[in-house]
This record gives C-alpha cells, sequence and structure tokens, in this order.
C-alpha cells in the first residue's frame, strides 16, 4: 500500500469518527493516561529544590516516552498488516481530535445558560474555562465561549492535524501530551511557576505555527478582511504569544470585542481588548461560530490530503 494511504486514510477516518462520536464521558481516551501520568512525576518530583530541572525532566522523558511508544507501535501494526495499521490509527486520530466535543461544550454553555438561566450558564462554564466564574454577566459568559472556542480550534484540532502532517500519530501524541502537560502544569503559580515553566514554553513553540495557521484558516473560510486586519492589529498583544492570533480572527469576523479583565483563581489578571465594539451576542451566534469551527478543520484536513497526494 501506498505510504500516502497510510496517512490519508486513518485521517479521514478518525474525522468522520470525531464528527459522528465525538468524546463521549467515560469512555477511555489516551489524553487520561497522560494526566495520570503527568500527575504522578507532579507528586513524585514537584517538591524540595531544583524545580526547574525537575520539570525539564519529567515533560522531556513523557515526550520521548509518548513519541516512542507509538512510533514502535506503529512500527509492529505494520508489520502484521496494512489495514491493522489503517484501523488503530483511525482511532488514535478520533482521539487526537477534539472538534467535535469543542462544539458541543460551547453549544452546551449557550444553551444551558439560555433555558436554565445566569447560575447554571456560569457553572456550565467553568468545565471549558480557568477564569472564575461566579461573577460573570451573561454577555461575559458568551463571550469567555467563543474566546475558548477560537483558542481550543488551534489548540484542540489544528494543532494535532499539524503535527500529524509532520509525522502521522507518533507526533499527534506527542502533542497532545505537551498540551496536556500546559494544561496541568503550565501555570504561573507558587506550585509550577518553575516546575511547570519548561512544559508551558514547550507548549508555546508547539503552537506557535499552527496558532497563526489557525487564524489564517478563519478568515479563509470566512471571506473576512476584517478578520484578516484584526490578526495583524490584536494577533500579537495578547500574554499568550499564541492564542492572541485565533482570538483576534474570530473577533473581527464576529465583529466583537474580546479580552479585558478577568479573574484566575482569585487572582485579577489584566488582559488586552481585542476590538473596540462591545457588542451584545446573540445567543443564536453560536451556530456561525460552530460553522467557523466545522470548515476551519475540513479545509486543514483537505490541505493535508492534497499535500500527500502530490
Amino acid at each position: 500500500m501506498e505510504k500516502s494511504l497510510l496517512i490519508i486514510i486513518p485521517l479521514v477516518m478518525g474525522y468522520i469518527l470525531d464528527l459522528i462520536i465525538g468524546d463521549p464521558d467515560n469512555w477511555p481516551h489516551p489524553v487520561r493516561v497522560f494526566g495520570n501520568a503527568i500527575a504522578a512525576g507532579d507528586k513524585w518530583l514537584n517538591k524540595s529544590t531544583h524545580r526547574f530541572l525537575k520539570g525539564l525532566l519529567l515533560a522531556v522523558t513523557l515526550c520521548l516516552a509518548t513519541y516512542l511508544f507509538f512510533h514502535f507501535l506503529n512500527d509492529a501494526l505494520l508489520s502484521i498488516n496494512s489495514w491493522l495499521f489503517i484501523a488503530v490509527n483511525s482511532i488514535w486520530v478520533w482521539y487526537g481530535l477534539a472538534n467535535n466535543a469543542l462544539i458541543t461544550e460551547g453549544r452546551n454553555v449557550f444553551r444551558v445558560l439560555e433555558k436554565d438561566g445566569l447560575e447554571a450558564g456560569r457553572k456550565q462554564l467553568s468545565r471549558i474555562v480557568g477564569r472564575d466564574t461566579a461573577q460573570l454577566t451573561a454577555q461575559q459568559i458568551r463571550i469567555a465561549v467563543l474566546e475558548t472556542m477560537s483558542e481550543n480550534l488551534s489548540d484542540g484540532v489544528i494543532a494535532p492535524l499539524f503535527f500529524y502532517a509532520l509525522g502521522g500519530i507518533p507526533a499527534m501524541m506527542t502533542y497532545k501530551m505537551i498540551n496536556t502537560m500546559d494544561s496541568m502544569i503550565g501555570y504561573r503559580s507558587e506550585k509550577y511557576e518553575q516546575f511547570g515553566k519548561f512544559a508551558a514554553r514547550l507548549d508555546d513553540v508547539a503552537n506557535f505555527i499552527p496558532a497563526r495557521i489557525t487564524a489564517v484558516i478563519m478568515v479563509l473560510v470566512t471571506g473576512s478582511y476584517h478578520g484578516f486586519q484584526f490578526i495583524l492589529k490584536y494577533g500579537n498583544l495578547h500574554k499568550s504569544p499564541n492564542a492572541g492570533y485565533p482570538e483576534s480572527a474570530l473577533a473581527g469576523i464576529m465583529d466583537c470585542r474580546f479580552g479585558g479583565p478577568n479573574i484566575y483563581h482569585g487572582v485579577l489578571v489584566e488582559k488586552p481588548f481585542i476590538g473596540k465594539n462591545d457588542r451584545i451576542i446573540d445567543a443564536k451566534e453560536i451556530e456561525k461560530v460552530v460553522w467557523i469551527n466545522h470548515k476551519t478543520c475540513f479545509l486543514m484536513i483537505l490541505v493535508i490530503i492534497v499535500c500527500y497526494c502530490l
């Protein structure tokens, strides 16, 4: 079988599985295994002195172990049967993509907010954001959802696809390990300032190109010149070196304002505003964002397929 098909077929099948099934709660998932390994390393190493070096050691070890595990697993599968390789890799692609889950969570916040009120909306939002939600207004909740969906369109969809295109499942899953480490220990807190610093910087490097690809594809699929202007004007103003780009693209496409101060773990964090039009977000506008996500994901997959067919 041609090597290109060993990449293309699992990509398409995994994408279809994500569209149909998504990421059901309580199903087994490799990211949960990654999380358990990170938590064990945190408990074992994050104490006493030399925390930065211990965090670096943990990050390098887990990334190397992840890559080698999936590399040798793929070698073993391919030596048995090409179709077995394709079937297993299709499942890994499905696990690696989070587009359906991201869309479902975003829709759920909007739905719960409209149906059950402000307190229920705040509680639902707390499932998908790191900021404190207890004092947020309905407008702030909707803005938080849109910000999260744009940022995670990069982290949870385009970045995994980017690394899959570069190095197949081993690279895709290594990226997922990096991203999981950042979400668990990449905080600027007393506990993780040193221990999680390398993991956080590694995540910044890994997402540098995918974040910008995400922003460009978003404006391409919507034909939004306003979105492109926002990328150039606001993309590099965000505290994160990457999150500002997809957020700026969506703020420009939607002609609204993102950013501003928010409370994270009891601490007020000042973020620059993205855009000036502080208009009210309508409940129905979540569907426009959903289609932006779908089209961005589809175009990225199409580009990968075309590149492997050339």
